[in-house]
């Protein structure tokens, strides 16, 4: 295990090394989260889910940022066909 030097700035941010973001193929944009546990700061990337189920299958990423799956996705289009039909 390689271990990384960095300094927090002002704000409080660190810049995690070329090699981290590799390994972990972050991008720019890309959500991690934190949590501090016994005296640790943990970072981890976040895996994609749909933000109505949960599934982390079959994402589409809406404009928002927000990912749903496609199962919800065609249950969000037949619910609006029915409230359209009943109109």
């Amino acid at each position: 295990m390689k271990y990384h030097l960095r300094k927090v700035d002002e704000l409080g941010r660190v810049v995690l090394p070329l090699e981290l973001r590799m390994e972990l193929n972050l991008q720019a944009g890309d959500c991690v989260t934190m949590r501090c546990e016994n005296g640790r700061i943990w970072l981890e990337k976040n895996r994609a889910t749909c933000w109505l189920c949960g599934s982390p299958e079959n994402l589409v990423e809406l404009e928002n940022g927000a990912s749903v799956c496609m199962s919800c996705a065609e249950k969000i289009l037949q619910q609006a066909a029915q409230t359209d039909e009943q109109k």
